[in-house]
């Protein structure tokens, strides 16, 4: 199969829709519009492995990634996984961690995880919109109808230290959310569950682990360009450095 043609036909066989501007969730002086794949397409795994070569990303069973006409500041990110390598502070936190053991199972609810994640939120994101007492809204953080999911579960014995929710495509991991125990912070389990991430991906052959946006005016998402090398979305092509 030639992969521009496959990537031609899939796109050219989806629907697309705009928000309305609406506050930005980074940048509080700005507004944000967002590009959405027609909730109501068919999709599978192959389609969003292409959607997240050219910088869609997925939240619940909506694909989506920024549209801002006036501002092009936040940027998908990815990171190449033969290439990366660990700097003295990401190796000092593997090491802080290798007690730690990886369970990955399937992306079901569990609510032990549930309550770690009230914990997580309440702590970090309490007031956000994320930030909520309903199974139900979790469940849907977790995974969509289509998606090949699976968790990544941190055990230090037979505590549950962070849970990192990831999809799988064929040739790349996405990084859709990680939440930890608050009272572990001296751990940094949010960045050895990145690093445990590009590793599994280079063990299972994958080419990419993404990351979401990054955005350089935002404390959120700067600290993305601490896993080097790191490939930034300019809109066409996928560069080693961030776009203009």
């Amino acid at each position: 199969m030639n992969d521009e043609n496959y990537l031609y036909r899939a796109l050219h066989a989806l629907r697309f829709y705009s928000s309305f501007p609406h506050p930005c969730s980074y940048l509080p002086d700005r507004e944000a519009v967002t590009l959405f794949v027609d909730p109501e397409a068919k999709m599978d795994m192959a389609t969003y492995q292409v959607l997240s070569q050219v910088g869609f990303r997925r939240s619940g069973e909506h694909i989506y990634r920024p549209h801002c006409m006036n501002c092009h500041a936040c940027v998908p990110v990815r990171v190449p996984v033969a290439t990366f390598i660990p700097n003295r502070s990401q190796r000092r936190c593997q090491q802080r961690n290798k007690d730690l053991e990886l369970n990955i199972r399937a992306a079901e609810f569990d609510e032990t995880h549930f309550q770690l994640y009230r914990r997580y939120m309440r702590t970090r994101h309490s007031g956000g919109s994320m930030d909520s007492n309903d199974p139900d809204a979790y469940r849907r953080v977790m995974s969509a109808c289509w998606s090949n999911t699976v968790l990544y579960e941190y055990r230090y014995g037979t505590d549950i230290l962070a849970v990192s929710v990831v999809d799988q495509c064929d040739d790349s991991l996405s990084a859709v959310y990680t939440f930890y125990e608050p009272k572990e912070a001296r751990r940094s389990l949010g960045v050895f569950a990145i690093l445990s991430q590009i590793e599994q991906a280079r063990l299972s052959g994958r080419d990419w682990v993404y990351l979401g946006f990054w955005n350089s005016d935002s404390p959120k998402m700067a600290y993305k360009t601490q896993y080097q090398p790191l490939e930034y979305f300019d809109g066409l092509i996928w560069r080693n450095k961030p776009p203009i």
